[in-house]
């Protein structure tokens, strides 16, 4: 399945470059998908406290993952300030005390800034937005996390495609409710798809890749 992926953008872009953000919430399914189309295979992955971030390159595609946990638009510059000086105050000093309290105030706020992932959005063709469909307590923050990146200049004219994932496990809304709790209605002046997907058995990955490549090559993005 790797190699189909690679062909498929190969031939798309050629030796130009297709910047394509991976986006979600953290535990969404993003680096199992990411493996599954590299490599074909499900690959183990451990959630990263705070906020994880791969690079895959694929020839000329490059894919930026960012693991995004709660709350993380709701920190206020104060408390990112604080949270940082608290994170370089366990590390210079080695505390025994100020680590574990840093590190119970990123799981519990999903401690992430702004700043540091906006550099990676100018020159965005196209997001892809996955979202745990099984995990219906987090849908509401899977929703204002998603539209705030819509919100996001550098982001205005992105192609988005929102992988509905985890449809293998029991409970997991289809693609239709999935749009209504997401509120996939308000998107406007901009082109976007859902599709069912199961990262584990690889299903629907394609189907949403090749509408992505066709809408790509059609101009959009």
């Amino acid at each position: 399945m790797g190699l189909v992926f690679t062909k498929l953008f190969s031939s798309l872009f050629g030796n130009k470059e297709a910047r394509i953000l991976v986006l979600g919430l953290d535990n969404a399914g993003k680096t199992t998908i990411l493996y599954r189309l590299q490599m074909g295979e499900v690959v183990s992955t451990i959630p990263t406290i705070g906020f994880n971030v791969e690079t895959v390159q694929y020839n000329n595609i490059k894919f930026q993952v960012w693991d995004l946990g709660n709350n993380f638009t709701h920190l206020d510059s104060m408390q990112m300030f604080f949270a940082h000086l608290l994170y370089w105050w366990a590390n210079q000093y080695q505390s025994p005390l100020l680590l574990p309290i840093f590190l119970l105030m990123v799981y519990c706020r999903g401690f992430l800034s702004r700043p540091y992932w906006r550099c990676y959005f100018p020159n965005t063709q196209a997001i892809i937005y996955v979202v745990d469909s099984s995990d219906t307590d987090r849908l509401v923050i899977a929703k204002e996390e998603f539209h705030a990146i819509l919100e996001e200049e550098e982001l205005k004219g992105a192609v988005v495609l929102i992988f509905a994932n985890k449809q293998d496990l029991p409970g997991a809304l289809d693609d239709a409710a999935v749009t209504e709790s997401l509120e996939l209605h308000k998107i406007k002046n901009r082109q976007w798809s859902i599709f069912k997907t199961s990262a584990i058995k690889g299903e629907g990955l394609f189907e949403g890749l090749d509408w992505l490549s066709n809408t790509l090559k059609s101009g959009g993005g």
